[in-house]
């Protein structure tokens, strides 16, 4: 079995998508479909969203950061056993950066390479004929875009929907829902985005309501039907060579942020997952081979993680004889503190010179690549990579480590050296996803 696949996109971000998204995989799953919903772009909190919605693990779909090989693999084992495959755009369809064609990292990219149509949500609050003009643009954009039905958001009455969809439907263009002004289907957010879905006390029930709203005002049989089937492709390549045999994965609240491809990209190359909690003091298993402290929300848990003695010498004493490698929030875990948003430091592993703090806060977003300027659990000196930056965290030390990369934004301008290196001990703010 192999499903079909559609993208949810819009016309910008808060429009909707994620909420539509929920909605529609749980309402299907809970019909009886094999759903696999898939996030497009660099982003670790919606997959774990999308997970919970359909049974089924998260997964991430970069036109910028994966080969385009990769992508098609990728599309292809999701559609594998699936009946259907549910795409959530990132920011508005057409965002992405300027450069090479097809690898902009926009979502639009994705929905001209697998031929899949576009389910617009657009969000319909203070106007009305005029969203048909914003579906018009949309639609004509791209000739190998297409849009392929529209569900409004935000619909304040029945006149408002019928002024709207009348104006849509003129141009072609199924409606396939409206959804009412409902402050109750929205999710709480924090600095990187939503809540995390392990966090959401509720999130059973969100779910179930989601899919409740989408039942009754989402047309789901017309949606179905509009996707398009996913052609199966060779097996995946591994997007990044596992850093050992026997990996001891930092795995809770305060580090979730690992990609979905990546782990599994190491089991499928034979290698062998050990999870472990930092925040209920669990030490990495001492017989792994290398450690790997993924990024998360550490400054939020400083207090705990600074307690946590068995999680602290267990990690350094693996240091001592194998690789340990922090990406982003498991960077700064490495350094030598954290400063909270109130100002208070907590001590970390002290295994890197810098220290960081989240009181003193600045966005770094973005797509990067990077060269490696040392051997590590990223590859051998010299390697290339793709991936992306989000953190509000500053140095505020840099201490005396030589640097790990050579780092440039999406476009190739150069940024300089980041991350740190010292004896097996590795780590940078720059979240890999494969290589160049």
């Amino acid at each position: 079995m192999s499903a079909r696949g559609l993208i949810i996109a819009a016309p910008r971000s808060g429009s909707g998508k994620t909420t539509l998204t929920l909605g529609v995989t749980a309402a299907l799953a809970r019909r009886g479909l094999v759903v696999r919903a898939v996030k497009s772009g660099p982003d670790y909190i919606d997959p774990a969203f999308h997970a919970a919605a359909t049974g089924r693990p998260g997964l991430n779909l970069d036109s910028f950061a994966m080969p385009p090989t990769l992508v098609d693999a990728l599309a292809g084992e999701a559609a594998a056993g699936a009946d259907l495959v549910v795409i959530e755009a990132s920011m508005g369809l057409f965002d992405g950066i300027s450069g090479e064609a097809g690898r902009s990292g926009a979502a639009a990219d994705l929905a001209a390479r697998l031929a899949l149509p576009v389910v617009l949500v657009l969000d319909i609050s203070g106007q009305s004929q005029s969203a048909a003009a914003v579906v018009r643009g949309f639609a004509t954009h791209d000739p190998a875009v297409r849009i392929a039905g529209v569900v409004l958001n935000k619909v304040a009455s029945e006149r408002h929907r019928l002024q709207a969809s009348e104006a849509i439907a003129a141009l072609g263009i199924q409606i396939l829902g409206s959804l009412p002004r409902d402050a109750s289907s929205s999710l709480p957010e924090r600095h990187l985005g939503l809540v995390q879905a392990g966090e959401h006390a509720e999130l059973k029930a969100h779910l179930e309501r989601l899919a409740a709203l989408a039942q009754a005002h989402v047309d789901l049989d017309a949606l179905v039907a509009l996707a398009r089937p996913i052609a199966a492709s060779g097996a995946a390549p591994i997007a990044l060579p596992p850093p050992g045999q026997r990996i001891a994965l930092a795995q809770d609240v305060a580090f979730s942020f690992a990609y979905e491809h990546l782990i599994a990209g190491w089991r499928r190359a034979g290698a062998q997952i050990l999870p472990f909690s930092p925040l209920a003091d669990e030490a990495p298993d001492p017989s792994c081979d290398a450690c790997w402290l993924p990024g998360g929300y550490p400054e939020l848990h400083g207090g705990r993680l600074a307690g946590a003695t068995r999680f602290l010498e267990g990690v350094r004493h693996v240091a001592q004889t194998r690789p340990v490698h922090g990406e982003c929030g498991g960077f700064m875990v490495l350094g030598q503190s954290i400063e909270d948003a109130e100002g208070g430091r907590h001590p970390m592993l002290g295994l890197l010179g810098h220290a960081t703090s989240f009181a003193r806060r600045r966005l770094n977003l973005g797509y990067r690549r990077a060269v490696t300027l040392a051997a590590s659990p990223l590859g051998p000196e010299g390697t290339r990579l793709r991936g992306h930056e989000f953190h509000y965290a500053s140095v505020t030390s840099a201490g005396e480590d030589a640097p790990l990369v050579a780092l440039s934004d999406g476009q190739g301008k150069e940024m300089g050296p980041a991350g740190a290196r010292r004896g097996l001990v590795s780590g940078t703010f720059f979240h890999a996803i494969a290589r160049d």
